[in-house]
């Protein structure tokens, strides 16, 4: 697959506790991205952050247990993501959705030639 120049970039807040049919969501997004042919994702962990109810989620040692951020990041093709929206709209229930132009320098596997 070849994506170079302009692209979007769509980002994923969620929550690292939150399911889609029993699974985490940041993998059932993931999984889903990958089933519709998306470049690549990539799941980013926080060590802490709040959201829309301004808890404050951290990894301190007193608050081990809490819900820590977590934010899905896909960049591809404008088409590709505007068919994307409607399945992450349905998937994400409690988060952020954002979409921002990116333009692509290099996108290349480990087994293409420079």
């Amino acid at each position: 697959m070849e994506i170079a120049g302009n692209a979007l970039r769509m980002r994923i807040y969620i929550g690292e506790s939150d399911r889609w049919h029993h699974q985490s969501l940041a993998e059932a997004l993931l999984l889903t991205a990958k089933r519709e042919g998306l470049a690549g994702g990539t799941v980013f962990h926080g060590v802490a952050g709040y959201g829309a109810q301004s808890h404050v989620h951290t990894t301190s040692i007193l608050r081990l247990s809490e819900d820590l951020p977590v934010v899905i990041e896909f960049i591809d093709q404008a088409d590709r993501i505007a068919h994307m929206r409607p399945l992450v709209a349905e998937m994400v229930r409690e988060g952020l959705v954002t979409i921002d132009p990116v333009e692509v320098f290099i996108y290349r596997s480990r087994d293409a030639s420079p």
